[in-house]
């Protein structure tokens, strides 16, 4: 029997993206161009987004799904149980200030065979409606099962990211199917630092994780172990007004790969770090990672 082959560098990636993308602050209008921009620049093959509206009734719109139409792509959508908290810092002259929804999203470029949402712990805090949105993707070659999340975001909150984690990761590694899929691969505004206790956690491999022999590895520490990666920088405006340190809180996490090297990391890069025509697109920037094939 021969040897298995490993990916040549020649075969195109799949390309991840995860990237929150502000809700409806600020010019919400010309973000969403330059949000759109950005996807159609580095074209992701599935994205997970996190922060997404959605207004209700006959002429409601969702940012996910006027994204997909404009970018051919395929979106769903899970909305949180308790939007309250957002609609809240809205501005009272938007006119769905009290009724637009918050939520996660994902866009793919593939046919999403399977989806599924679990609700997060508030972990004796106020509710926030926190959840992790899961698909199966039609990747070319095998499934890729994908899940992206937004953990609470109070830097007082780790205790409860913690129980948000333990939640999340057994969901991750129940939609994990080895030798018939990709590796499954987690996204998400996370809220918390690499070397925090809700990361550690999350990896399973520095502390032992809510599911026992199931390790997700850090894309971006993978790629670049002496980068910080910054994805939340005091040089957007944005981020410099709240008056906290610079950070990398966007996450791209990857199950263990097979010895043939499907759905290893390539290369990861952060994106969106600069204005698009004048406009910052979002508070965060956005990681990209391209797995091999």
């Amino acid at each position: 029997m021969s040897a298995p082959q490993a990916p040549r560098a020649a075969d195109p990636p799949l390309r991840i993206m995860t990237w929150n993308v502000w809700w409806r602050f600020g010019d919400w209008r010309a973000r969403r161009e330059a949000i759109l921009a950005v996807l159609a620049e580095h074209r992701p093959d599935v994205v997970g987004l996190q922060e997404v509206w959605a207004t209700g009734g006959p002429d409601g719109e969702n940012l996910a799904h006027w994204l997909a139409e404009r970018l051919g792509m395929v979106a769903a959508w899970s909305p949180s149980p308790r939007p309250e908290r957002w609609q809240r810092r809205l501005s009272p002259h938007d006119p769905h200030a009290g009724t637009v929804d918050f939520g996660n999203a994902v866009l793919s470029r593939y046919p999403l065979l399977e989806r599924r949402t679990r609700a997060l712990p508030a972990g004796g805090h106020e509710d926030e409606g926190r959840t992790a949105l899961q698909v199966l993707v039609d990747a070319p070659r095998r499934p890729l099962p994908f899940t992206t999340t937004h953990l609470n975001s109070s830097p007082a909150e780790s205790a409860v990211r913690v129980a948000q984690v333990r939640e999340l990761v057994p969901f991750v590694a129940a939609g994990a199917r080895r030798g018939e899929h990709y590796p499954p691969v987690l996204t998400g505004d996370f809220n918390a630092v690499e070397t925090s206790d809700e990361l550690r956690l999350a990896r399973g491999y520095e502390t032992a994780g809510p599911v026992e022999g199931f390790v997700l590895l850090d894309a971006w520490r993978f790629a670049h172990p002496q980068d910080p990666g910054l994805t939340w920088d005091r040089r957007n405006p944005w981020v410099a007004r709240v008056h906290q340190p610079s950070a990398r809180i966007d996450h791209v996490l990857v199950g263990l790969t097979p010895f043939t090297g499907e759905g290893a990391v390539r290369s990861a890069r952060v994106v969106a770090a600069e204005p698009v025509g004048g406009v910052w697109a979002s508070d965060h920037a956005a990681v990209l990672v391209d797995l091999e094939p």
